[in-house]
């Protein structure tokens, strides 16, 4: 038999069972096992021991070391360090040190962009208020926010954060729940209010944690703390996705990977046949190091870091901080934008557009109409504080005219009757110099009703009649059906300060209809445009209402056929939501809860789509991260999101998101050009080494490990770069997006690299270096190492080998700024950095060849002066092949 005290220990420290927070409240006080007048300080004591600290859920606290370790561990990493080694076994100590600081400078800024996007759920602790007032043993006390417990009565006042989930017992409040809902105006929250909510998120009843209470006070029993909270939700959600690796994080392992292969498989293979040509295992091990040098692009890795470096600093000059390099690239592979609407398509400042008479007619507004709406507000137009809709009011009734100010309507009100969420309509009621004047606004479904007469813009109040109703609902039909937020304003005379409400909101004559909207920025709908012609498809995913923001999304030009709240869409099964999203056509999704967002993503995902998913809230921190790329709010939106996002807009503009796509289509077709600049110089130093070893030793080696390793980080290192920067090709945002299987090296790559450009690279580097041999009295099978009258003349042509190769280099950079287009379409001098990178390699290759202490260690000699005017044709060759293919596959393509 179990011990009495264990029993009750064990039961003490029991996971709590969830309780029902929208059920009566003498009900739900009962199963928290508290009072109106709150805990006693000892049970609460107790209660944190089995709850826990009201803190939200974290990270595991990673282990830096072994995150800090598998940045050195990348294939790509590891290529290096491959490289590194055989530099050093080389004899050139310098190199090798070199190439192990470029693998320390990139892993650690892998690893510190790792950490920054840990601090995304770190940060959503800063949504919960330091202090807080409860009720304990009958006495309003300040606890710590850590030390809230399930039962604790709250108390809320203006200005303050909700510290924990709770049930209003008593008072109203306004709250701001955008974080939470997506929602851009506040909502009432009363005890006494009817709970007929479909989601809990809307229960007229309910305060959730992280939310701001705006105005009202209010006391609230708490039944959530902590992880249990819909912010400790939503915390969870973040902490359980996983960043995604991006596409060109990927590619680059892929290349690693082949360019590993390639490397040691060409040096294996030429071991056997160094050997089988004479050559001692010494020597035949010694070429193929030099072999497997040739094949390792040394420069690669921070060729693109740079490239994406750049991208990153083109991005924020147009408005959007990148905080993740690979992101740049991400945002050129995007397949589907799913964006928010209030403030992203919008902007986020609603104004009046339209007002109707009493009778709905569109005319000129009277008097009483424009002093209606002024009076029919709590918001102050001069401190900008209040209801954004509130505040739209006051400035339409400002520049209509209006004769009365917020001090004299504040001084004036005699009673206010806040917004109920559940009746849809505010009342106030104010002095004026007949009496008392009741002043209604509203949703017109529920104002009209209480309408017997209506005020039109001339003359005097005609009776409501089924006619002018009529008229009125075809008016409201119409305004609705463009995108307007429609209210009703009516008012009502009395002698008398109405006591009820319902007595104050009977009898009211209509004074007319207001229109709101909040409107699409002007440089939306070009921008929307620019993604259809780019193939890419762009649903909108809001907490608002659905009508109004499918009505937006027909103005910014998404063809968005289809709109699905967030019950039908949680309703919706796996496969359901895959057709759905696969059809083609563009879907609104309203009223979308933090879950909605993040199954959207990754049904996405799942269908094979690159996404970017735009957000503000707290409510959209797990979707963005889970998306392949989360794209805040930098003016409006919360640090959780930014926190949570991989790029923030500074404008909060959709425009910028398509300006980085653009940008990222550019950085990713730059990757793969100086990616094909450096391939085709394979076969050029490829070549000799193989002619050498096939030969048998009876064609000298026409190229040394040294001036394959002074091309690949010397010559070839800044025109690569310059290619990093080169512009976007024409018609850049006319191409469907690419697949996210394609890899960066295809088949059409290594035919130009290998086939084209570099296979005409080795074929006019061995001619030259032949020239120079044969012109200097070198006859096949004479040995160059023993006779001293070839020994000089072997010098100068490896030398005109290696000039040679950084001529054609010249012609393999302006041919590689092209993947498609022909050089007169791009233009010849529109890269600077690419010309000047030329003029470098060139003066570099000068200084090798001229500088005597050089020529001791790269083995170089001056070649003859009749061998440059012939070089000097090398790189219009190299050019002219590829861009005769070039031009075959235009033609190609036209045809077909």
């Amino acid at each position: 038999m179990a011990h009495p005290h264990r029993a009750r220990v064990a039961e003490q420290h029991r996971e709590p069972m969830p309780v029902d927070p929208r059920e009566p409240v003498g009900r739900l006080l009962r199963d928290l096992r508290t009072r109106l007048e709150g805990l006693t300080e000892r049970e609460a004591q107790r209660r944190q021991a089995v709850h826990g600290l009201n803190t939200l859920p974290q990270h595991r606290v990673r282990q830096w070391p072994a995150a800090l370790l598998r940045q050195f561990t990348h294939p790509l990493a590891l290529l290096l360090w491959v490289a590194a080694v055989l530099a050093w076994l080389a004899g050139t100590v310098e190199l090798a040190w070199a190439i192990v600081a470029v693998i320390v400078l990139n892993a650690l800024l892998a690893f510190w962009q790792e950490e920054q996007a840990e601090q995304a759920v770190r940060s959503l602790g800063d949504y919960l208020p330091q202090q807080c007032e409860v009720r304990r043993d009958g006495q309003v006390r300040s606890v710590p926010a850590t030390a809230l417990v399930p039962g604790d009565v709250l108390l809320l006042g203006e200005g303050e954060r909700v510290a924990a989930d709770g049930r209003l017992v008593s008072g109203a409040v306004e709250i701001d729940a955008s974080a939470l809902t997506g929602e851009s105006s506040p909502v009432e929250r009363a005890a006494d209010l009817l709970d007929t909510a479909a989601r809990r998120l809307d229960s007229p009843v309910l305060v959730f944690s992280g939310t701001v209470c705006t105005s009202g006070s209010a006391e609230a029993v708490v039944h959530a703390t902590g992880r249990h909270t819909e912010l400790g939700r939503i915390a969870a959600l973040s902490v359980r996705v996983r960043l995604a690796e991006s596409p060109l994080e990927r590619q680059v392992r892929r290349i690693a990977w082949l360019i590993a292969a390639v490397a040691v498989g060409v040096g294996a293979l030429f071991l056997p046949l160094g050997v089988l040509a004479g050559l001692s295992w010494a020597q035949a091990f010694l070429f193929a190091v030099g072999l497997i040098v040739a094949n390792v692009p040394e420069g690669l890795l921070p060729t693109i870091t740079l490239a994406l470096a750049a991208g990153v600093r083109g991005m924020a000059r147009r408005g959007a901080l990148v905080k993740r390099l690979s992101a740049v690239e991400t945002l050129g592979s995007t397949t589907v934008i799913c964006t928010d609407k209030t403030g992203t398509l919008t902007r986020n400042r609603m104004r009046v557009v339209e007002a109707r008479d009493g009778v709905g007619a569109s005319a000129s507004v009277h008097t009483e109409f424009t002093s209606a709406l002024v009076r029919c507000t709590t918001a102050d137009e001069r401190t900008g504080a209040g209801d954004p809709t509130e505040l739209a009011l006051l400035a339409f009734a400002r520049s209509a005219g209006a004769g009365i100010d917020e001090e004299t309507r504040d001084r004036q009100r005699a009673r206010v009757f806040r917004f109920d969420p559940h009746l849809k309509r505010m009342t106030t009621v104010d002095r004026t110099a007949g009496g008392f004047v009741a002043h209604v606004k509203g949703a017109p479904e529920e104002v009209l009703d209480r309408c017997t007469s209506a005020l039109p813009a001339c003359g005097g109040a005609r009776t409501m009649t089924g006619a002018v109703r009529a008229d009125l609902l075809v008016a409201v039909d119409d305004m609705a059906d463009r995108g307007l937020r429609v209210l009703a304003v009516a008012r009502r005379e009395f002698s008398f300060v109405p006591a009820e409400r319902t007595t104050a909101e009977s009898g009211l004559c209509l004074l007319g209809l207001v229109g709101l909207i909040d409107p699409p920025r002007p440089e939306v709908a070009p921008a929307v445009a620019a993604c259809h012609s780019a193939g890419i498809r762009v649903h909108v995913v809001t907490g608002d209402n659905g009508r109004t923001a499918s009505a937006i999304a027909r103005q910014v030009g998404i063809d968005a056929e289809q709109v699905v709240d967030g019950v039908a869409l949680e309703a919706m099964a796996e496969s359901e939501l895959d057709r759905l999203l696969t059809s083609g056509q563009e879907v609104v999704f309203c009223r979308a809860a933090p879950e909605s967002k993040l199954r959207i993503a990754d049904a996405l995902h799942h269908c094979g789509h690159v996404v970017a998913m735009t957000g503000d809230g707290v409510n959209d921190a797990p979707a963005l991260r889970s998306a392949d790329l989360g794209v805040a709010m930098g003016a409006s939106g919360t640090d959780v999101a930014r926190e949570a996002a991989t790029i923030v807009l500074t404008d909060d503009n959709f425009a910028t998101i398509v300006n980085g796509i653009e940008e990222g289509r550019r950085v990713y077709a730059n990757v793969r050009k100086f990616i094909l600049y450096i391939f085709a110089h394979m076969p050029p130093e490829v070549i000799p080494f193989l002619l050498f070893a096939l030969s048998g030793g009876a064609v000298p080696l026409p190229l040394t490990v040294l001036q394959i390793l002074a091309i690949d980080l010397g010559t070839e290192t800044l025109p690569a770069l310059a290619l990093g920067r080169e512009r976007p090709e024409p018609g850049v945002m006319r191409q469907p997006p690419r697949e996210r299987k394609q890899g960066v090296v295809t088949g059409r790559m290594l035919l130009r690299a290998w086939g084209i450009m570099g296979i005409v690279s080795g074929i006019l580097a061995l001619a030259a270096f032949f020239a120079v041999l044969l012109a200097g009295g070198w006859r096949p099978g004479a040995d160059v190492a023993t006779d001293p009258a070839l020994e000089p003349v072997y010098r100068q042509a490896t030398t005109a080998t290696f000039l040679a190769i950084v001529f054609c280099q010249v012609g393999t950079a302006f041919a590689s700024r092209a993947d498609h287009a022909s050089l007169r379409e791009i233009g010849l001098g529109t890269n600077r950095l690419l010309l000047a990178g030329c003029v470098f390699e060139l003066l570099f290759a000068a200084v090798i060849v001229y500088a005597p202490p050089l020529q001791h260690v790269f083995g170089t000699a001056p070649p003859p002066a009749w061998l440059y005017p012939v070089m000097a044709f090398f790189p219009v060759l190299v050019w002219a092949v590829d861009e005769f293919y070039r031009w075959a596959v235009r033609r190609r393509e036209s045809r077909t």
